[in-house]
């Protein structure tokens, strides 16, 4: 089976809901674990990284929360186009796109669940849910290791806990992160306040496909930056306690630039509406910035009966690996042709949006914010 068979269509995976979901798109809990015996896939020969490869894909596939029908592949064995795909979707990282033989992967059906075998370490679980749901994902990822454990021998010493690759990711091997949507702290020049803050709790601020990358569309990444004498609970308890402190960030932030600017704010929005129907040629990056203020737009209640997951399957869809699959002949696009491309996508696509009413606005969080994170 193809994963393009197999992966939740953009329609569907952008209206998955949870806690505060209209600050923070997705919570994230990743470890990084080695076989005892094995070398580092870094630092292994070919022989080694096959053997790996062969003793954990069969374990990871049996895991009981992959189900039945999970989807397993080596990285050789899927075209570029289809790493793109995952990497857009969050399910791999931009260096396992980059493997071929020797690698694989394996995730459930409703994406909440993935494995990267033989990526900078020779295991990369990791749980996804939507909104901040750090616990949950916590806990979905701490069975899968638990697991795991029954069956593999990890490189595991007394002094320095899990033993991994990269120095970083030493003793609990885990990292904690969630995608949050920050139009507001961005508008009110705030975000550098917040980014320096947040970094001097250990935290690290990163783009929206992690380290190196910008942060389109006002989403940032936030994560933990030491995994090392401090336990997986507390790491998960203390970075849940920032994020909901950001969430009030953002939220002050929109409710403020309502009061005192209200029409720097309109504007943004309304002219986010306005490109995104009319545009005839637009680039990944300003589609995405544009995007944002849609989504803000909708946040705020501007848009009539409008739900964010219309704006949120926007963003997916119009990055690049996507918006090629979507062309009619699926040939290699030119970054002029995509860009071309993309603006008739968005401008089909936006044509049945309503009007921005400024009438219609709603104050930030209250209702709009879903249940409280558990």
């Amino acid at each position: 089976m193809s994963v393009l068979d197999f992966l939740i269509p953009p329609s569907e995976a952008s209206r998955r809901n949870g806690p505060h979901d209209v600050i923070v798109l997705s919570s994230r809990v990743r470890l990084a674990r080695n076989l005892r015996t094995v070398p580092f896939p870094s630092h292994s020969k070919k022989a080694d990284r096959m053997k790996a490869f062969e003793a954990l894909m069969p374990v990871v596939r049996s895991l009981p929360l992959m189900g039945p029908d999970a989807f397993s592949e080596s990285m050789d064995k899927l075209p570029a186009l289809e790493k793109q795909i995952l990497v857009e979707r969050h399910l791999i990282s931009r260096e396992h796109a980059a493997k071929n033989a020797g690698s694989g992967l394996v995730f459930n059906r409703e994406e909440s669940v993935c494995v990267m075998v033989n990526e900078e370490d020779h295991l990369r679980m990791q749980a996804l849910r939507p909104g901040l749901q750090l616990r949950q994902a916590w806990m979905t990822i701490d069975s899968v290791d638990s697991a795991l454990q029954e069956r593999v021998e990890f490189a595991f010493a007394e002094r320095y806990g899990f033993l991994t690759a990269c120095p970083t990711n030493l003793g609990t091997g885990i990292r904690v992160s969630a995608m949050l949507h920050l139009p507001g702290l961005v508008l009110a020049e705030q975000i550098n306040q917040i980014i320096q803050a947040v970094n001097k709790l250990g935290l690290a601020v990163r783009g929206l496909y992690g380290e190196g990358t910008e942060a389109l569309g006002n989403i940032f990444q936030v994560s933990n930056q030491m995994t090392l004498g401090e336990s997986e609970n507390d790491i998960v308890e203390r970075i849940n306690k920032v994020l909901l402190q950001i969430i009030e960030h953002e939220q002050n932030a929109r409710h403020a630039q309502l009061e005192k600017k209200p029409a720097v704010l309109l504007n943004h929005i309304g002219r986010a509406y306005g490109i995104l129907g009319n545009a005839w040629s637009i680039s990944s990056k300003e589609a995405m910035n544009l995007l944002s203020f849609m989504r803000l737009g909708v946040d705020l209640g501007l848009f009539r009966d409008m739900p964010k997951s219309q704006v949120d399957e926007l963003f997916l869809r119009s990055q690049p690996a996507h918006l090629q699959l979507a062309h009619p002949l699926r040939d290699k696009l030119a970054s002029d042709e995509r860009d071309l491309f993309r603006a008739e996508m968005l401008r089909q696509s936006t044509s049945s949006f309503p009007r921005p009413d400024p009438s219609l606005i709603r104050p930030p969080g209250g209702p709009t914010e879903g249940p409280a994170a558990a």
